[in-house]
């Protein structure tokens, strides 16, 4: 399954500076709330485990996969892509500004394995990584995204 049939139109690009990680938290999960595809629980889910752990969906350099459990409101699968032209602090040590961020909402632990390794082949493509970092609209980003 192409993981754009999880994302639709849930694609985001932010020109927004200086973001709170609450206020960039909120972003990643926009048109997932707006489209009923998780619940408010599910963004406060998201930070409440940031507050205790820190930017543990902080990947790779200006990657991120916010993310939290089935339980804390997930209503449909669903991808929402985010990026962030200006990049973002989320306090990760190791991988310092986000600038593409794909959150994950999953119905349960298993069910998204073939997503994780469609998103695990496209994190590992710099190539296109930096082309949906630069991409100017939402469809030239649904372009690149429609190999994985």
């Amino acid at each position: 399954m192409s993981i754009m049939k999880l994302i639709g139109d849930n694609i985001v690009i932010s020109t927004e500076t200086n973001l709170s990680v609450d206020a960039a938290l909120d972003i990643t999960c926009s048109k997932l709330l707006e489209h009923g595809k998780v619940e408010a629980t599910y963004l406060d889910a998201i930070k409440q485990k940031h507050q205790e752990i820190g930017a543990y969906y902080v990947l790779a350099p200006k990657i991120a996969m916010p993310h939290a459990r089935p339980e804390d409101g997930v209503n449909e699968a669903a991808l929402q892509i985010t990026v962030f032209k200006h990049g973002v602090d989320l306090e990760s040590e190791d991988n310092g500004d986000v600038y593409f961020s794909v959150t994950l909402a999953a119905m349960d632990s298993d069910s998204h394995i073939q997503t994780i390794m469609a998103l695990s082949e496209l994190f590992q493509n710099d190539e296109d990584v930096e082309a949906i970092i630069s991409a100017q609209t939402t469809e030239h980003i649904a372009e690149i995204l429609e190999k994985y």
